[in-house]
């Protein structure tokens, strides 16, 4: 007979280097990678990105300028139990983590001046074997970014189009659910319009949910089995919940970017979860 049960999480972040996720950790099993990228501790605002595995909080873009966004190389002040804010000039971000009977629940809230546009990403790089899967609506429309144009035939990447968008599971024929094996591949795409996804590896299950009124909401895939970057690649998967459309806000047009309203604020809850067949 199979049974499911719940397993409770609990999450560590440093409040001093960006606010980063370090753990999240439930039924002996830790679900964040940790990255041989030296460094971390020291970066400062503007440097170069340090892929140190966990869990990155980017804003106001993930890729483009500044790299993985203005937040992450930056301290955060501690303003309450499982709470911390950032400020920086055209923003102030809020976050509170708290657990709901082992269901880790993530809310923020973002203000600015109406219409300032951004492109938000739980940047969470998971430690996941060979067979595991991604679960995601069949059919969604999926976005690949030009990294997969030299998986694809000659002449099918559309010009100078930062994406390529076709259905879930296998836009182009890529297929994108398994996150199998190292092939020396890395290809990232957005899921569009989809606020849950569900990580299955074994016998352990990660759902992944992020609610927010009114806002695009996407779910991020980084699928990098050892094909990035081009020097030492490694290993690293990335399921990142999104509110935009696209990685770089450079890119995004009037409806892939959130937007802030005339209240001149934006909240949204992540909510992650664990459970395991037995």
């Amino acid at each position: 007979m199979t049974t499911t049960t719940a397993v409770p999480l609990r999450v560590a972040y440093d409040a001093a280097h960006g606010s980063r996720w370090t753990s999240l950790h439930g039924g002996g099993r830790e679900w964040l990678w940790r990255g041989p990228e030296p460094g971390r501790h020291g970066v400062r605002p503007d440097d170069p990105f340090v892929d140190a595995g966990g869990l990155e909080e980017c804003l106001p873009t993930v890729r483009g300028r500044p790299d993985h966004g203005e937040v992450w190389s930056r301290p955060w002040r501690t303003a309450g139990p499982g709470t911390v804010v950032i400020q920086r000039p055209t923003f102030v971000l809020t976050r509170r983590i708290a657990d709901d009977s082992g269901v880790v629940v993530a809310d923020y809230r973002l203000t600015a001046d109406p219409g300032y546009r951004f492109v938000w990403a739980a940047h969470a790089l998971l430690g996941l074997s060979p067979d595991a899967r991604l679960v995601a609506p069949v059919g969604r429309p999926t976005r690949l970014h030009p990294e997969a144009a030299a998986l694809l035939p000659p002449g099918t990447w559309p010009g100078d189009s930062p994406w390529l968008t076709g259905p879930w599971p296998s836009p182009a024929g890529l297929t994108l659910d398994t996150l199998g094996a190292d092939d020396g591949t890395a290809i990232g795409a957005v899921l569009l319009d989809c606020p849950r996804v569900q990580v299955v590896d074994d016998a352990d299950r990660l759902t992944v949910e992020l609610e927010c009124d009114g806002q695009p909401r996407s779910t991020a895939l980084w699928r990098n089995l050892a094909g990035w970057p081009a020097v030492a690649p490694y290993r690293s998967i990335g399921v990142e919940p999104m509110l935009g459309a696209a990685f770089d806000l450079a890119d995004a047009g009037p409806a892939d970017a959130a937007v802030v309203p005339a209240t001149g604020e934006v909240a949204w809850r992540l909510t992650i979860s664990a459970h395991r067949i037995h």
